[in-house]
């Protein structure tokens, strides 16, 4: 069985702490840039904080597939940066190792992670985003049991409102109730009582509010006079509101693994609208993955600086290139989808042009003598950054002391 080379084994190396970090940290980054939207949104809603949680697990292969090939991009970029920059490129060069000999454990890297995001935005990622939505349901409908908000009335449907003073062992103690109910017939019950409590009954549309100490005042359109009655313990039937169900997945093109949006594009029975955004979506998804091939060619174009330089301008140039395209799918996506372009050429003509510009890059460092890509734009960033040097030494001269004549 033979081994992986020594040189290959050193690449993967170099290339997989940097994207493992690199993907770690998007993804922390936008989960919490999330977390803290959706902590407001379950407050709102009265809900409770577990299914935070839950959401945002949902939401973490949608992150993932954002996160993967920034992630490649920079693994590779910054291996071939310090190979470049330590003089090892030239080393190996120099002992007949070419640039395709190189590329074997990029691409290598490149096939596996657009395998796994195949399958995240082909099939996990709409299965969770079925789900992210059904929690977003269930909290608005009150199917995660919206709690009651201490201090403030609450509709419990549309003839009943309460309130409570104090809440204790999480909500199983309450103090200070008032309960006001109308039927409809127009009769009405408030009630004030010292303590309180919910227990569960046979019926799953209806809870008991057990009180205790405390008075009811019964009012109907057959009393001159409302009825007023102490009691020590009454229990007081709520009638829970009725909840919708949860439509079916498929309500949306992106809850549509990528078999169903061929399907959904290709149906003479569907609407033309729904098949335009079906293949619009499913040629994106396709798009995305293809253009992780291209990441690796990139890639080594932008981590190789000019000689004696240590300009990054090139990791700099990575991050926009891969979100330029991303929005130019997207936009495309969007044309697509409204007909004004047909689906198949608005996504993959910009798809063709990324490629044509990513082996032209590769061609230029891997086969042209001192090729530089980006080399005009080095110039300009160098000569940039020396005024800019240039003018921050003169701002921190100190200004010279002249001295008066005697």
């Amino acid at each position: 069985m033979n081994k992986l080379p020594a040189i290959d084994r050193y690449i993967a190396r170099l290339i997989f702490f940097p994207m493992l970090g690199t993907l770690v940290l998007s993804a922390m980054l936008l989960v919490l840039e999330k977390m803290l939207r959706l902590f407001d949104f379950v407050a709102t809603e009265g809900g409770p904080v577990s299914v935070v949680w839950r959401m945002l697990a949902n939401l973490i292969p949608e992150y993932l597939s954002l996160g993967i090939p920034i992630g490649l991009m920079l693994g590779i970029l910054l291996a071939f940066r310090r190979l470049a920059t330590s003089s090892e490129l030239d080393v190996l060069k120099g002992v007949g190792m070419s640039f395709g000999r190189l590329m074997r454990v990029p691409f290598a890297y490149a096939i596996a992670l657009a395998a796994l995001n195949l399958a995240i935005v082909g099939f996990i990622q709409p299965v969770a985003r079925y789900a992210y939505e059904g929690l977003q349901f269930e909290l608005r409908s009150g199917a995660l049991g919206a709690s009651i908000k201490v201090g403030e009335f609450t509709k419990l449907g549309d003839r009943m409102t309460l309130r409570i003073e104090e809440s204790y062992n999480d909500g199983r103690s309450l103090r200070g109730i008032f309960v006001r109910g109308e039927q409809k017939d127009g009769q009405r019950v408030s009630a004030t009582a010292a303590r309180g409590q919910f227990l569960a009954t046979d019926d799953p549309n209806t809870i008991i509010l057990r009180l205790s100490q405390g008075v009811l005042i019964h009012e109907s359109p057959k009393f001159a006079v409302p009825r007023v009655l102490t009691f020590d313990n009454h229990d007081l039937p709520i009638p829970l509101p009725k909840i919708e169900a949860f439509r079916l997945r498929g309500g949306a093109d992106r809850e549509m693994t990528i078999p169903e949006l061929f399907v959904a594009g290709k149906d003479k029975n569907q609407s033309v609208q729904t098949r335009l955004e079906s293949r619009a979506n499913f040629h994106f998804r396709i798009v995305e993955v293809m253009s992780m091939f291209l990441i690796p060619l990139i890639a080594i174009a932008l981590a190789i600086p000019p000689k004696r330089s240590t300009s990054s301008l090139g990791v700099f140039l990575s991050i926009v290139l891969l979100v330029t395209q991303h929005k130019i799918n997207q936009y495309a996506e969007d044309m697509g989808a409204r007909g004004v372009v047909d689906p198949f050429i608005a996504l993959w003509v910009p798809y063709l042009l990324f490629a044509a510009l990513a082996i032209w890059m590769y061609y230029v460092v891997a086969h042209v003598p001192g090729g530089q890509p980006i080399g005009a734009l080095e110039r300009v960033a160098a000569k940039a950054a020396a005024k800019i040097r240039a003018m921050l030494t003169m701002f921190q001269r100190k200004p010279r002391l002249v001295e008066s004549p005697t």
